[in-house]
């Protein structure tokens, strides 16, 4: 018999190769991955040509107390100061523009906060 959480894992990946057969990160427009766990949120923008990661950020390196936007807290307010912090790398290497990649989870709370944070730090999708 499976367990609940085996089946909410293998649709996840299912779900997340699905998004990986349309989304392809190049140098001009790399891909943001999305990894989100029970307690910490992790993005990397990936150059898919070479397999390499270009830049990363996580909620467990997070220092200092950026402000957020009204209506975000918790792990969203966490989510959002790690997409800001990921923008602010991003520019800094001359990255401009950004593939999303959801990494087969909802756009909604966490993912959906640190897309929020990328793009307030003047990023496109």
């Amino acid at each position: 018999m499976i367990t609940t959480s085996k089946q909410r894992r293998e649709g996840r990946l299912r779900r997340k190769a699905r998004v990986r057969r349309k989304v392809n990160g190049t140098l001009e427009r790399p891909r943001l991955s999305v990894f989100r766990s029970h307690r910490a949120i992790y993005a990397q923008v990936v150059d898919d040509t070479k397999g390499a990661t270009l830049l990363a950020a996580n909620s467990l390196k997070l220092g200092g107390e950026d402000p957020v936007p009204e209506g975000l807290a918790g792990k969203c307010a966490v989510a959002y100061r790690v997409g800001r912090l990921l923008a602010v790398q991003a520019r800094e290497k001359g990255i401009e523009r950004l593939v999303f990649d959801r990494g087969g989870y909802l756009y909604h709370g966490r993912v959906a906060a640190l897309a929020r944070g990328v793009r307030d730090g003047g990023i496109q999708f």
